[in-house]
């Protein structure tokens, strides 16, 4: 398979290596050295093109694939208020595209898991819940896509909670934030050096009950973006990373 990255930066290095290691072939590598090379004839010389770039350039980025006519593996978060737009792009165009906050395999068995939890809870009322996710100080986006993704995931099953607060913990900014009994907090960290920790934390007066993902490194983020590229190659649609997944079946 030939893969367009459309982003080089570290996840895109990772996503590189990976792909290698998996028999593909990358056949073009844009970042902010070589925009003129992301054309219409670049990107079908590519089976697939893999998005990480930023919030900022992800939108016109799908727009070039859509009129290339190369199915893309959107990682990038920061722009899913703008998804009826793509979505509606993608079918006038006739495109493919798959897209997830996070397409690691672990966190979207977190994902499954976390709405099963949060389904459970519904019995057991005494206990609130929230989030807290930790990421590398160069995140640019807060809360995190994946926070959003499980806090989603709590409010479609836990009838107590009906929207998400986000929070940004840092030393000099003390967390003093009113929080409604409707709302599931996101307490956001930013440390050095950390790819990606988020946990679901039910807190109740006699105990708490803590659901855990820790990324060790970027390799399972990278690793899913490929399997998603291999798994959209030959399809036509708009898809999320459930559909890959499908832990229903």
């Amino acid at each position: 398979m030939k893969i367009a990255l459309l982003g080089y930066g570290k996840m895109g290095k990772i996503i590189e290596k990976i792909a290698h290691d998996r028999k593909h072939e990358i056949v073009l590598k844009i970042d902010y050295s070589n925009l003129d090379e992301l054309t219409e004839e670049n990107l079908q010389k590519a089976d697939v093109a893999i998005e990480f770039s930023t919030p900022s350039t992800v939108l016109g980025n799908i727009e070039k694939c859509f009129k290339a006519g190369v199915p893309v593996v959107v990682g990038t978060t920061g722009w899913h208020h703008e998804i009826a737009q793509i979505k509606e792009q993608c079918e006038y165009h006739g495109g493919s595209l798959i897209h997830a906050t996070n397409f690691s395999v672990g966190v979207n068995i977190f994902f499954h898991v976390n709405k099963i939890l949060a389904r459970l809870m519904n019995n057991y009322p005494y206990y609130d819940v929230q989030v807290e996710e930790i990421h590398h100080t160069q995140k640019l986006d807060s809360p995190s896509g994946t926070a959003i993704t499980i806090a989603e995931g709590i409010i479609e099953n836990l009838d107590s909670k009906k929207e998400w607060k986000n929070v940004l913990v840092s030393d000099d900014k003390p967390d003093d934030e009113v929080v409604a009994t409707n709302e599931v907090l996101i307490e956001s960290l930013r440390i050095e050096n950390v790819p990606g920790t988020h946990t679901v934390i039910y807190d109740s007066e006699i105990d708490t009950i803590e659901f855990k993902h820790t990324a060790h490194n970027r390799n399972g983020f990278a690793l899913g973006a490929v399997l998603a590229a291999e798994w959209v190659k030959d399809k036509k649609g708009f898809y999320s990373v459930e559909d890959m997944f499908d832990f229903n079946k």
